[in-house]
């Protein structure tokens, strides 16, 4: 018998000030991973600790989730930067959380961009390029989350980074293995049976479809949701639950070189 290991991943500590998004109480008991907003596209000081604080407790690992600085377009804009300029943001934003971790006792386990800056970096190696050199001049040690089979992976490896292979539970894909706009219908998938499938799929056979029906070969060290969707803390409760009674073992990601 064949056995797989997937880890689950997902964005938090997305609150700021006195505004509060997500249920992350609730979406880290049934995650192993948590990508922790740095306070570009999200998050605030006192945020990232109660996040990382809270992580720590529940034994779940934490990662660097550095985005565009963008809080009022939450990350999902893109915008116009010089790579000079990307490669110092997200090693700034990478910087904060560790501090804050450190604080805590609490080792990074990884480094994740998000949003519209990683989705640029999945298809612009230039971008890509920069987001990974920031990461490598903090730690060529640390496991870098890239998109599986796109120019981010390929930038992270040339930077000599442990690369960490993604997909989402949550999104949909287009045939060239990028996630699909969100600007399009169908981008987000709210279903929770539809998105385990997705990801059963995927761990088992190393595919999941495009919603024309396209198989689209995807290789998987940790799966991603979206802690910002509504219903996220149960839909990663329920994909948790339906991955180990089909024998699937949900624990830390592995990396590959």
């Amino acid at each position: 018998m064949v056995h797989f290991t997937i880890d689950l991943n997902a964005d938090c500590g997305e609150s700021y000030g006195p505004w509060t998004l997500g249920d992350d109480a609730a979406l880290l008991r049934a995650i192993t991973s948590a990508n922790v907003a740095c306070g570009g596209h999200a998050g605030d000081p006192l945020t990232m600790r109660r996040t990382v604080r809270l992580a720590r407790d529940l034994g779940v690992q934490v990662g660097a989730h550095p985005g565009y600085p963008d809080l009022q377009g939450f990350g999902r804009r893109v915008m116009a930067f010089s790579p000079e300029e990307i490669e110092g943001f997200v090693l700034a934003q990478i910087g904060a959380l560790y501090a804050i971790a450190r604080a805590e006792g609490v080792e990074l386990a990884h480094v994740k961009p998000h949003g519209a800056l990683a989705n640029v970096a999945a298809v612009d190696i230039t971008v890509a390029r920069a987001i990974a050199n920031a990461s490598a001049s903090f730690s060529r040690q640390l496991p870098f989350v890239a998109l599986a089979g796109t120019a981010l992976e390929t930038a992270a490896r040339q930077a000599g980074l442990p690369v960490t292979r993604e997909a989402y539970a949550d999104r949909t894909y287009e045939a060239d293995g990028t996630l699909r706009s969100r600007q399009l219908p169908g981008a987000v998938i709210h279903d929770d049976a539809q998105a385990l499938a997705q990801v059963l799929s995927i761990v088992r056979h190393g595919h999941t479809n495009t919603l024309d029906g396209v198989v689209v070969p995807i290789q998987a060290d940790t799966i991603c949701l979206h802690g910002d969707t509504p219903g996220a803390a149960a839909r990663a409760a329920f994909i948790r639950q339906g991955l180990e009674a089909a024998g699937v073992v949900v624990g830390p990601f592995r990396v590959t070189r």
